[in-house]
């Protein structure tokens, strides 16, 4: 029982980022109904700029504490990847909205590809230690349940991204424009909503919410490196068609499930394979899922249909 609830509260902790990632896919695809492939390396990016911004305040700004340091290393990251989300959207996917569904999907591709060339260029192919400056040790064990300040701090900011969000959409004027696009953007265009900047800024917030992802992200593991995006985009992605894809609620359902499955799993899995397979199996599990998910229930858990163009 004790490992079952620590591995739920692992679980918990992984899927709440996985949850965040996969709002910004399943913001964009319910708008544009485009996979965004490149959003896991705006994840990568923020972390590294977080990383950059640190070292710097810790250089030239040594009497900031260890909080302020990492709340100003992540404003610059959010403000960083904000930009880099509206130049992606921009450049890259705006002329291709009448196109073939394949080829923005190609050039989503291609733009995390580039992404993660200039990562490695700039950073390096190196591993990066990243500062823990939320301690990661676990405080007094409850009834042997240990969780680590990095933990709490990761949940708890990550309740608030969600809660703000759904507040955004469907309580605000922003929010009702983002829904009407959502649904036909070019009757919401007759009826005098600027679409073309509803979609720019449904990129800036997933980016700001990717940037936020990728510190957590780690701050949990304590590292850092230009490839880091990749694993957590796809299984992000996964949690975003598990959930119901386009559906705010599913994405963080999906998220959270995903996360508590492979958690779970990977504290057993070498007890059920009688020690054939150890934990860094835990991966196939988001992709088991995402096969499930397709073949019995393709719509995912909340089963949400996204609105057909006209």
């Amino acid at each position: 029982m004790e490992t079952l609830l620590q591995q739920t509260v692992n679980g918990l902790v992984v899927g709440s980022v996985y949850a965040l990632i996969a709002l910004g896919y399943t913001m964009v695809y319910g708008i544009l109904g485009l996979i965004n492939f490149a959003h896991g390396d705006v994840l990568m990016v923020g972390a590294l700029v977080a990383l950059e911004a640190i070292r710097l305040l810790q250089i030239y700004a040594p009497e900031l504490g260890m909080v302020p340091t990492l709340l100003a290393g992540l404003s610059v990251s959010v403000v960083v990847c904000m930009i880099l989300g509206y130049t992606i959207e921009r450049t890259a996917y705006r002329r291709l909205r009448n196109a073939p569904r394949l080829a923005p999907l190609i050039t989503a591709i291609g733009v995390s590809f580039l992404l993660q060339t200039l990562a490695m260029i700039i950073w390096g192919r190196n591993y990066h230690s990243f500062p823990q400056l939320v301690s990661t040790e676990p405080l007094e064990p409850i009834a042997g349940l240990f969780i680590t300040p990095v933990q709490i701090t990761i949940l708890a900011v990550s309740a608030t991204l969600m809660v703000a969000l759904v507040l955004l959409v469907n309580k605000t004027r922003l929010g009702r424009a983002m829904r009407a696009t959502a649904e036909n953007h070019k009757v919401a265009s007759l009826m005098g909503v600027d679409t073309n900047k509803i979609i720019a800024v449904t990129f800036i917030i997933g980016s700001a919410l990717a940037a936020v992802a990728g510190v957590m992200f780690s701050s949990n593991y304590g590292t850092a490196h230009y490839a880091m995006g990749f694993l957590p985009g796809l299984k992000a992605f996964t949690a975003a068609v598990l959930g119901g894809i386009g559906n705010l609620g599913g994405a963080m359902l999906g998220g959270l499930v995903l996360g508590l499955v492979e958690s779970i799993g990977a504290g057993y899995i070498e007890d059920l394979s009688f020690g054939f397979l150890n934990s860094s199996y835990q991966d196939i599990f988001a992709f088991v899922i995402l096969g499930i998910v397709l073949i019995f229930r393709p719509t995912g858990l909340l089963g949400e249909r996204v609105a057909d163009r006209a």
